[in-house]
């Protein structure tokens, strides 16, 4: 049999096969067919959404998810090529929305066309890190203290940081109920109220790697559920006596701290311009930080020795100058302050 042999018994107008032509097997096929209602569940205080059982953040808002919601509805025929979906949305309540759908496609090399509305249903749930939050649920509590002394502001604010950035990448990697409660600073130290162990871990582990020092871990019996017994855990961190940047004064020389572990204390000379180790007891005194060294003017250098000029009482002293130092009279070099003794900072 050949083509012109072949007619499309629907149409009667010739057919490539022995079955319906192209046209009446299109016209045939439901190529796009759309849902009536689509809904979606969503938290009124963060914005997450949730699928079946799932909770999933977002940053998108309800206007920038109705149109990727009302698309949802439809379901395309598997022959359908070229697919588009233009969409058209408007509210009608707080928690109705109305989509106005045009679709488009190729089924069968033939163009396909077609309009529907779907009605767009939007639920309100407190998620689940939302709801623990707001019901004062937490598994720890990381405290951030330092040996013989108060945190420094600098300490604070750098501990505050690590966790927060912690956070921010276990939420960003699906652990939801990986957050931060509260963060609260107190005579003592910094508090961070944490929901879940693993959080408090990292953020203890954290804070040392950045600081020195150690943590420990003290857990306490807070119930049973299931037949599994529920624990909270306070996470102690101990930021060791001398922080980074100290300046520290051993029997004659002056040191600047750079790491400090449980036996060492590992410090930059500034006599001889070199790091060696240290045992913590050869420690006299603490004199400042290098972060809060003042800038002062040296007036001149000569027969290795220089002027510097004090920048409180204007008056220029004499220190001899080291060979590792590169000091250039006429600029500024920073200095603390050790009684009426101008230390120079590296």
């Amino acid at each position: 049999m050949t083509i012109q042999d072949r007619f499309c018994p629907k149409c009667g107008k010739p057919s490539e096969t022995d079955g319906l032509c192209m046209s009446c097997r299109a016209a045939d096929t439901p190529w796009a067919v759309c849902d009536t209602r689509v809904a979606i569940t969503h938290c009124p205080s963060c914005g997450a959404t949730k699928q079946v059982n799932t909770w999933t953040d977002t940053e998108r808002d309800q206007e920038e998810l109705a149109p990727d919601l009302a698309r949802s509805g439809v379901h395309f025929h598997p022959d359908v090529k070229k697919r588009s979906i233009a969409v058209e949305v408007r509210d009608i309540s707080p928690n109705r929305s109305r989509a106005f759908l045009t679709i488009t496609g190729t089924l069968y090399g033939l163009s396909m066309e077609k309009t529907c509305t779907v009605e767009l249903v939007w639920h309100k749930e407190q998620c689940d890190r939302c709801n623990r939050i707001t019901g004062s649920y937490y598994e720890g509590i990381v405290q951030v203290r330092a040996d013989e002394r108060d945190l420094s502001p600098f300490e604070l604010q750098s501990a505050a940081a690590i966790a927060t950035q912690i956070e921010d990448t276990l939420i960003a990697g699906g652990e939801r109920l990986s957050f931060i409660s509260d963060m609260t600073e107190n005579r003592d130290g910094l508090d961070i109220t944490v929901g879940s162990q693993h959080i408090g871990l990292l953020i203890a582990q954290g804070i040392t790697a950045q600081f020195g020092g150690r943590y420990s871990t003290h857990p306490k019996l807070v119930g049973e559920k299931n037949g599994r017994q529920i624990f909270r855990i306070t996470y102690l961190v101990r930021l060791p006596r001398y922080q980074r940047h100290d300046v520290v004064k051993l029997d004659r020389v002056y040191v600047e701290v750079e790491q400090t572990d449980s036996r060492h204390v590992r410090v930059f000379d500034l006599s001889e311009g070199r790091s060696r180790s240290i045992k913590e007891d050869e420690i006299r005194r603490k004199i400042g930080n290098a972060r809060n060294a003042q800038p002062a003017l040296v007036a001149y250098i000569a027969g290795g020795m220089m002027g510097i000029l004090d920048p409180e009482t204007g008056v220029t002293k004499e220190y001899p100058k080291k060979p590792w130092q590169t000091i250039v009279a006429g600029e500024n070099v920073q200095v603390l302050r050790d009684w009426d003794i101008l230390v120079v900072m590296r």
